[in-house]
C-alpha cells in the first residue's frame, strides 16, 4: 500500500469531489439509512471535510452532539472551518483504530470511504463497538474496486493502470468480507445496500471526473512499482479524453453500506 497524502490541495480536490451532485445523493442515502435524531450524540470516523458532519450536526440539533475524527490535520482544518457556527460539532485529529472516548459514548458511528484505508480492520471494528451505546448504531460505506466498469480503447492497459490505483488502499476489495467482520465485532447486520456512482456520460463536475484526475495523478507517480511505464499512464488519460470528444464516455462502480446495530 503507497498511502495517499492528503495535505491541504488534496483536501480542498477531496472536498471538491464530495461537493458534485452524484456525491451529494450519496450523502442523503447515508442520512437516509443512518435515520440522525435530534438529541443524538454522533461520532463521523473519517471526516474528510466536514460535508456529511455539517448535515448531522444540524439535525441533532443543539442538544445533541457531534465529534468529526480524521487523521489528516488538512481535512480536519477544512472540517473545523465548515462547523464553526454549529456549537454542537468538535473535529479533532485521531486515528480508526484508536478511539479516545469512553465506552458507549455515541448513539451512532457512521464512517464513508475510509475503512478501505485502514489495516487492522479487527481492531478498528472493535473500538467502533465499543463506543456505541447498546442499541447504537453503525454505518460503513466503502467502495469494491472489483465492482468497476469503465470504458476504454484498450482493457488490459485500463487493468494495468488500476492495479496501481489499488495500491493507495489497504483493503480495495473490503466490501466482500465488512459483513462478517461486522457480525465477529458484535454487530447485528441490519441493512446492506448499494450506492452505485454511474456517469453514462461525461460530466465535468462530477465523482467521476473528479477520481479520473486522482487516478491520473497518482498513477503516474507510483506507475514503476508495477513496471508500469508514466507514458503508457499519459495514454490511458489521452485515451479517456479522446472517448469524452467523441461521446464515449462511461464509468461506473459501487459503494457498499452495512447498517450493523449493537
Amino acid at each position: 500500500m503507497t498511502q495517499l497524502v492528503f495535505d491541504e490541495a488534496a483536501a480542498k480536490a477531496v472536498e471538491a469531489m464530495y461537493l458534485t451532485p452524484d456525491v451529494v445523493a450519496q450523502r442523503a442515502r447515508v442520512l437516509e439509512m443512518l435515520t440522525p435524531k435530534p438529541g443524538e450524540h454522533i461520532l463521523d470516523i473519517g471526516v474528510g471535510p466536514g460535508l456529511l458532519a455539517y448535515d448531522l450536526a444540524r439535525l441533532v440539533g443543539d442538544k445533541g452532539r457531534v465529534v468529526g475524527l480524521d487523521n489528516a490535520a488538512a481535512m480536519v482544518a477544512l472540517a473545523r472551518t465548515r462547523l464553526a457556527q454549529l456549537k454542537q460539532a468538535e473535529c479533532v485529529e485521531g486515528q480508526a483504530t484508536e478511539l479516545a472516548y469512553p465506552d458507549a459514548s455515541f448513539d451512532a458511528v457512521v464512517s464513508t470511504q475510509v475503512y478501505e484505508y485502514v489495516a487492522d480492520m479487527p481492531r478498528a471494528l472493535s473500538e467502533l463497538y465499543r463506543v456505541l451505546k447498546l442499541g447504537g448504531r453503525a454505518l460503513i460505506l466503502d467502495t469494491d474496486w472489483r465492482s468497476i466498469v469503465w470504458h476504454s480503447s484498450d482493457n488490459a492497459r485500463m487493468d494495468r493502470v488500476l492495479a496501481v490505483w489499488d495500491d493507495h488502499l489497504a483493503n480495495p476489495h473490503l466490501p466482500a468480507t465488512l459483513g462478517p467482520l461486522m457480525q465477529r465485532a458484535g454487530f447485528a447486520i441490519r441493512r446492506v445496500e448499494i450506492v452505485p456512482m454511474l456517469s453514462a456520460h461525461y460530466q465535468p463536475v462530477s465523482y467521476a471526473a473528479g477520481i479520473m484526475r486522482a487516478i491520473h495523478g497518482f498513477t503516474r507517480t507510483n506507475a514503476a512499482r508495477h513496471g508500469l511505464e508514466t507514458q503508457e499512464v499519459q495514454a490511458w488519460f489521452d485515451d479517456q479524453q479522446q472517448l469524452i470528444a467523441q461521446g464515449a464516455f462511461f464509468f461506473s462502480v459501487n459503494r457498499y453500506v452495512f447498517v450493523g446495530t449493537k
